[in-house]
């Protein structure tokens, strides 16, 4: 019995820390350090403490800004990850990192634990070049050698395993930053076939660069981020990495053979940049950069108000008087969220809310705990409107989240609130009890009439009938408004497979709210 007890625990500490790696504080360095900063530090004087914003809904854009970041970063660049998928998109925003860094860029990289999982060793070999450094957030200690033993190691010790860092966050010089709903991953830049992802970023220079700064700096100096060279047993030379960059050019040279068309379109800002004309473009507004307290995952249970996001968010939340436009992949409001929105309603505030529809969300479950509350919203007036499944052509002029031909497995991801067509607020936080209790967050709120429509704009468009059903009550019962060919009609039964219903189903029955 002993052996085998013995045995399993070299299992389970199989690629545990070696803790002998060398740990710095860091922080963001100053804008004014780079020609790139007082370029922007010099745009935005005039505007006596506002930042430029501009929106960024269309993914090709969306990749093309953090492409182009990369390019024009001078002294620093600060990346905060939840999810890195490999993929076309992500080695080539991976390749010019590597040529950031060869130039003397200091590389700054923080991935949640979860987005690391079996890439130890690739991670580290790409923090074995001088200028790049790379932190995991609230990392698993023990068993991280196997699938199995991953696993295993998160379920014995859960109360920590399900908080996660969500934050995304890009910066460049502390003088550019892009935060929003997307991870990196070919499926948020509509470079993969079967999945994409509708979603939006916010694009901001000045002021607003340097309050992100201070939240990266926040997170990667907190006890909770450790360095990846913690989790590997033996330091990985520069001749591996060089070893790791031919293999990455060669498997982009293969790329760009087998699938020209979507390489040249990703490649773009390699001969058409963007980033001086979008400079051109930007909105000038007073701002408040948000997040969540890196401690907030260390807490027993429901975390210290004092730590989160959602109470600085509070005195907009509850000023809203005339119009609430929420835009959240995932919605679960639970009853404070239920009282607050119906509140809101019963106040006269005209409150719609876009989500994903059953056949649409990636997260089944998700749906599991949004659809017990739809009556009750629904009969204090809060307008819902759910994204169906195949969108279709967005049709019209200006910035589209939706485009033509767009694959049947697209699904709705955006974050956003719009406060009485005034202020928005875009960042990574969902209206669920997940963002509010258990993630950490970051977002930005804009106060700007101008942005405020432009954002507003974005989400009537996914609200319109031949976009999203529209559930609605009749005698009681539920049905969903919708249109097809240009007419409306109304369904009777909610769409969606009956795997889906069964993952619903499930996440209801056994009372997973909370952790939703």
């Amino acid at each position: 019995m002993k052996s085998l007890c013995a045995l399993f625990l070299v299992v389970l500490l199989g690629g545990c820390a070696t803790l002998d790696v060398p740990r710095e504080p860091t922080q963001a360095l100053p804008a004014a350090d780079s020609a790139f900063g007082r370029s922007i530090q010099a745009q935005a004087a005039p505007y006596q403490g506002r930042s430029g914003f501009r929106l960024l809904p269309n993914s090709g854009e969306a990749f093309r800004a953090r492409a182009e970041l990369i390019r024009n970063a001078q002294t620093s660049l600060d990346l905060q990850y939840y999810i890195v998928h490999d993929g076309l998109s992500t080695r080539m925003l991976i390749d010019e990192l590597l040529k950031a860094a060869d130039r003397g860029v200091r590389v700054r990289i923080l991935l949640d634990d979860t987005a690391s999982d079996g890439l130890d060793d690739i991670l580290a070999t790409l923090a074995a070049h001088p200028n790049i450094q790379i932190r995991l957030f609230n990392p698993l200690q023990l068993g991280r050698g196997t699938g199995v033993t991953r696993a295993m190691g998160r379920l014995f010790n859960l109360s920590r395993q399900h908080r996660r860092m969500h934050n995304k966050l890009w910066l460049a010089d502390n003088s550019a930053a892009i935060v929003g709903g997307r991870n990196l991953g070919d499926e948020y830049f509509d470079a993969k076939p079967e999945l994409n992802f509708t979603d939006i970023d916010l694009l901001g220079v000045g002021p607003v660069a340097e309050q992100l700064g201070h939240s990266f700096d926040q997170y990667w100096n907190s006890a909770l981020s450790q360095p990846i060279g913690d989790f590997v047993s033996s330091q990985l030379s520069e001749q591996e990495l060089g070893k790791a960059r031919k293999q990455l050019e060669t498997s982009l040279k293969r790329a760009q053979q087998r699938n020209p068309a979507l390489y040249q379109e990703l490649a773009s800002y390699e001969t058409r940049p963007q980033l001086d004309v979008w400079r051109k473009e930007l909105i000038w507004a007073w701002n408040q950069a948000l997040w969540d307290a890196p401690s907030k995952v260390l807490a027993r249970d429901e975390p210290d108000p004092h730590l989160l996001l959602t109470t600085q968010l509070a005195p907009e939340l509850v000023g809203v008087n005339q119009e609430l436009i929420l835009v959240s992949a995932y919605f679960v409001p639970g009853e404070t969220g239920l009282v607050y929105l119906t509140g809101r309603a019963d106040a006269g505030v005209d409150v719609r809310l876009l989500t994903n529809s059953l056949e649409a969300t990636d997260v089944p479950v998700v749906h599991g705990g949004y659809a017990p509350y739809r009556k009750a919203l629904l009969e204090h007036g809060v307008k819902l409107f759910e994204l169906r499944r195949q969108p279709g052509s967005s049709g019209g002029s200006g910035p589209h989240w939706f485009k033509p031909g767009m694959s049947s497995d697209s699904s709705l991801h955006s974050k956003a609130m719009i406060f009485d067509r005034q202020k928005s607020f875009i960042g990574s936080f969902n209206f669920d009890p997940r963002s509010g209790l258990w993630n950490t967050e970051v977002g930005v709120l804009v106060d700007s009439p101008e942005l405020a429509a432009e954002a507003r704009k974005l989400a009537l468009q996914g609200m319109a009938p031949a976009l999203s059903y529209e559930p609605k009550l009749e005698q009681g019962k539920m049905v969903w408004v919708t249109e097809d060919n240009g007419q409306l009609h109304t369904l009777h039964h909610e769409p969606g497979n009956w795997w889906r219903r069964l993952n619903a189903w499930f996440s209801k029955s056994v009372g997973l709210e909370k952790m939703l």
